[in-house]
């Protein structure tokens, strides 16, 4: 269980990546029923830290914080930077001794550096993916999605990616309940998929074209309804191959994983709170039945629903053996 997190500063540290991690990993929200974290910052020297804008932090703590850190953190810094040897091998002693490492940015290239993007799936802000794959050629660079979790090693894109991948791990550790208080807390949406685009490349609308907005929120408000492209984009006024298009453009995603996600979402919530049988589940948050529920949930979060419950659940329910 994650209960540990250390983030390395240094000299051209990206000061608002910096404050990312801070503010995911950093703050007591033990009020709101959040987990508290034994959290530290860190540097390879002690002492005063200039950042990429030019103005300084005293940090006390050396790399000694993060030798027993369940996470350690790199923000962004420039490309070109030369990390000192003991950072590069405390990374590789992280992940060897089983713990995780996660870079936000151009953070990325240190874990190169490192060699821990060998053979693994990563990422960084799209303006360098090209060059994090010639420097790299090992590393199998993913570009534009906001993040990649190759555990134990997790690599997000430009600045409020690293929020989506902190998150991630939020939900990953302590499940869907608490992620979204951090999330509310930090009042950024509960989760954007990792696969989902860095940007939107949004075709210019005409005038008087309404956004999809309207049609997002009563697909989670009815998610037992009929939500094929056909069915959409005649509740949308469109042609199904026109609704398709700008579906994509104004979420970044297929309207079927749009909306497979927010049932799985909706799914994780009921599997947590409530002791619903599985098949009723299914049913409210529109997979039809626990079979269908169960091929998705899988493939989306990587464990059964029934898993999920046992992990997660806050009732006392019985275990649903059809999960």
């Amino acid at each position: 269980m994650l209960k540990n997190v250390a983030v390395v500063a240094f000299d051209g540290v990206a000061p608002f990546e910096l404050g990312v991690l801070c503010e995911a990993w950093g703050i007591d929200r033990t009020v709101h029923d959040v987990p508290a974290l034994d959290f530290g910052v860190c540097t390879p020297r002690p002492g005063k830290v200039t950042t990429s804008m030019g103005f300084g932090l005293e940090i006390e703590h050396g790399l000694e914080r993060a030798a027993e850190a369940d996470l350690v953190c790199i923000p962004a810094q420039h490309r070109s930077w030369g990390a000192p040897d003991e950072l590069l091998e405390l990374l590789r002693a992280t992940v060897d001794r089983g713990a995780r490492v996660l870079s936000v940015c151009s953070g990325a290239f240190l874990l190169g550096d490192a060699g821990l993007l060998d053979g693994r799936g990563c990422t960084t802000h799209w303006m360098y993916t090209d060059e994090l794959q010639r420097r790299f050629p090992q590393a199998r660079v993913v570009p534009e999605v906001l993040y990649v979790d190759e555990d134990p090693v997790i690599t997000a894109a430009g600045s409020a990616a690293g929020l989506d991948a902190c998150l991630h791990l939020w939900r990953k550790e302590y499940g869907a309940k608490v992620a979204s208080m951090v999330a509310r807390r930090m009042v950024v949406p509960p989760q954007r998929e990792g696969g989902q685009a860095q940007y939107i490349a949004r075709a210019v609308p005409e005038c008087d074209a309404a956004t999809l907005g309207p049609l997002l929120t009563w697909i989670t408000e009815n998610l037992r309804e009929d939500h094929s492209v056909e069915a959409l984009a005649k509740r949308a006024h469109m042609s199904a191959r026109t609704f398709a298009r700008r579906f994509r453009a104004e979420t970044g995603a297929t309207p079927h994983a749009w909306v497979t996600n927010q049932r799985v979402l909706a799914a994780e919530e009921l599997l947590e709170g409530s002791d619903r049988p599985v098949e009723w589940i299914a049913t409210e948050v529109g997979f039809g039945n626990a079979a269908t529920m169960r091929q998705h949930f899988t493939r989306v979060r990587g464990i059964s629903p029934q898993a999920y419950r046992q992990t997660f659940s806050c009732s006392e329910g019985p275990e649903e053996a059809s999960a």
